[in-house]
């Protein structure tokens, strides 16, 4: 299918400059793995792919993977190659297949997006099991804190999994989640959450009709923390207790340094603080992990080239625990789909001429937050995303005469093939170009939020130069999502929540599994849709500058959110609408009990957690009733805290402390095989 910009909504000049005909032709030139087939599960091999392209337009290359029986899905999408002496390479293709034995599929499809040639192909690779004899093994990954276990086939019908535990004892058994046997080839699984330098034994267990049978252990001893990596030190404030929930016994933690240049990768550490899994794309920049999910892989925003020149939050990866990635996008490939779906402000940010006119709009990154969510059979995966989108000179108040750089968002819902099939836009420009009623475009953020370029947060903004306003509108900047799958009353929603810091609101969208027309259907916060029922009194009961706002109990609440308090602590800039008299103070922890029918928020929790977090930050209800939260950025510091509610009161006590590296967010789980489901 040809994809093009033409179809899209651009101005009048793009349109006359990028709608020429064009015409190529796209060939493969080779397609090889790093190492010759067949190779043992568990081995790394990278592919390279070059192509040829008689046409002008940059080539892109995807690739696609197809198990063992199996069909082809995509694994990485389209991103441009590099090209020297006619000949255009793939940007680098590395594959780690960890599930099954078998002959394989490998495709590389090389397209060129101006044109919309095409070209592709497609070479088995044979995959041998460990396992040997029958035997059961257990092997080193890249991560030396996790250990790839094969075992012999089981019957069809059974389920199996890894149990492991230390050999000097002392701590209680884990394991992996079970998994449905295949009678034709060996069981294999990633072991993670396991200490540095310390002998295991592990083994399969195999459940027939509730019937479970251990089969022969196998030793394995993991490897130290690598002295490459700086790890952060963590302080044990409040120990495990009473009160503490034990059984949510790991704690993930995605570090971030706001205030330093040290970076450290993403830890999973134990209640006493001691590290049990880790993750480092680079020590050069970040990898936000956003979303820990049930089939032992995690959702992660990373820095990477993609199309365009800039390379802050370019990649959106699934990972699995041995940081193998599983599938990637890009937000060029996203972008590409968006124009296609008829997103005017989701196309890439260099087609504009400087300076941008009036209208430009485009997709800059991916932002803070990825989820998952099923409908049904089918799998979806939601991300954030930044947009910019230029205004008339004065909008918002903005006083340089010049048109105005404003930063808004976009949602965007992907399919199992991680492809575009839902957005919204912040901007609203189908309809109207004004925004949406609830969230006009003339509604300022209340501390006058801005961004200049090179900014910390700002860093991949695009449309900014000379003839824009200096300085963007830093609008919503927002910071998670939620899938809702039923509504308070216990009926079908299948709507989208999300966060805005800027706006100290949190808002629902009418996404309804798909078929929504994207209404903004209600706002939560200060002048919102919502009255607070104040039945404590407090001074400034609601939620500013906040994060990670989910529903909790699979929908039926309360809502958890992570109140930074930025605008209740520094106090209203230009819009001092609806704002309290009182300020100050520290950041919350805080769970309402949400009406949508009387449109009333009651507090369940407002738990002041002893320091001000100016950003980042996260909640969670716990499997025994407590709270949890990552106040993320205090003093150089983040801190993990467990409250123990006080009945007949919206505050409690800390049943648990933990002072570490900053942190951006922060889960409770009993395993890394059992994440929670907010």
């Amino acid at each position: 299918m040809r994809v093009s910009w033409c179809g899209s909504r651009l101005p009048a000049v793009l349109v006359a400059a990028c709608c020429a005909p064009a015409f190529s032709a796209v060939s493969i030139v080779s397609l090889s793995p790093s190492v010759a087939s067949p190779e043992a599960l568990g081995t790394s091999i990278s592919w390279t792919a070059t192509a040829s392209n008689t046409g002008k337009g940059k080539l892109t290359f995807r690739f696609n993977i197809a198990p063992p029986g199996g069909h082809l899905s995509m694994v990485a999408d389209f991103n441009v190659g590099t090209l020297s002496s006619g000949t255009w390479t793939a940007p680098p293709f590395v594959w780690v297949p960890t599930a099954m034995e078998g002959v394989y599929r490998v495709q590389v499809v090389a397209k060129d997006f101006t044109s919309g040639a095409q070209a592709s192909q497609t070479v088995s690779f044979t995959v041998s099991p460990l396992v040997k004899s029958n035997a059961p093994l257990a092997v080193a990954t890249a991560n030396p804190l996790v250990a790839l276990f094969s075992a012999p086939a089981c019957a069809v019908g059974s389920q199996m999994r890894i149990s492991f535990a230390p050999l000097s004892g002392g701590v209680p058994a884990n394991s992996t989640n079970w998994v449905n046997c295949n009678a034709s080839a060996s069981m294999t699984f990633e072991v993670a959450g396991m200490y540095p330098s310390t002998a295991y034994s592990m083994f399969a267990q195999t459940n027939t009709n509730g019937n479970i049978v251990n089969g022969p252990a196998v030793s394995f001893t993991t490897g130290p923390l690598p002295t490459s990596i700086p790890f952060p030190e963590f302080n044990i404030g409040v120990g495990v207790g009473a009160s503490t929930d034990t059984a949510d016994s790991t704690v993930l933690i995605n570090t971030t340094q706001l205030s330093g240049t040290r970076l450290y990768p993403n830890v999973a550490i134990d209640l006493s603080g001691k590290v049990m899994w880790y993750y480092s794309a680079s020590l050069n920049h970040g990898s936000t992990i956003t979303r820990p999910l049930p089939n032992a892989t995690m959702l992660t925003i990373q820095y990477g080239k993609a199309w365009a020149t800039t390379k802050n939050q370019q990649l959106l990866i699934q990972i699995d625990l041995a940081g193998n990635t599983i599938r990637e996008t890009n937000t060029g490939a996203v972008q590409q789909q968006l124009l296609s779906l008829g997103a005017v402000d989701g196309g890439p940010c260099d087609v504009f001429p400087s300076p941008p006119p009036v209208g430009s709009g485009c997709l800059d990154t991916f932002s803070h937050d990825a989820i998952q969510f099923n409908i049904g059979p089918n799998q979806y995966t939601a991300l954030l995303s930044d947009i910019e989108r230029i205004f008339p000179a004065g909008t918002q108040g903005d006083t340089s005469g010049l048109p105005v750089d404003i930063r808004g968002s976009m949602i965007v819902v992907l399919d199992s093939n991680w492809q575009a099939v839902w957005y919204w836009d912040s901007f609203n420009p189908a309809g109207g170009g004004n925004g949406y009623p609830l969230l006009p475009i003339t509604r300022v953020a209340p501390l006058d939020e801005i961004c200049s370029i090179g900014q910390p947060g700002c860093d991949a903004i695009q449309l900014l130069g000379p003839g824009i306003s200096p300085t963007a509108i830093d609008w919503l900047h927002c910071n998670s999502l939620y899938y809702w799958p039923t509504d308070t009353s216990g009926g079908a929603s299948g709507d989208l929540v999300w966060s805005s810091r800027n706006q100290d609101w949190v808002m629902k969208v009418d996404y309804h599994n798909g078929t929504g027309k994207g209404d903004l259907l209600w706002t939560m916060g200060p002048c919102g849709s919502f009255a607070f029922n104040n039945v404590y009194n407090d001074p400034w009961p609601w939620f500013s500058g906040q994060h990670d706002a989910g529903m909790e109990n699979n929908g039926a609440g309360p809502l958890t959110v992570f109140d930074d308090g930025n605008t209740r602590v520094s106090r209203p800039g230009r819009s001092t609408q609806c704002m309290p008299g009182a300020g100050g103070g520290n950041s919350r922890g805080m769970a309402l009990s949400v009406d949508e029918a009387g449109m009333q928020v009651t507090p369940v929790l407002s738990a002041d957690l002893g320091g001000f977090s100016p950003a980042n930050g996260s909640a969670q209800l716990l499997s025994n009733g407590n709270y949890f939260f990552l106040s993320g950025v205090v003093a150089k510091s983040g801190y993990a805290i467990e409250i123990f509610p006080t009945p007949g009161t919206e505050t409690g006590t800390q049943a648990l402390n933990i002072q570490g590296s900053e942190g951006y967010r922060a889960w409770r789980m009993p395993s890394l095989y059992a994440p929670p489901t907010t």
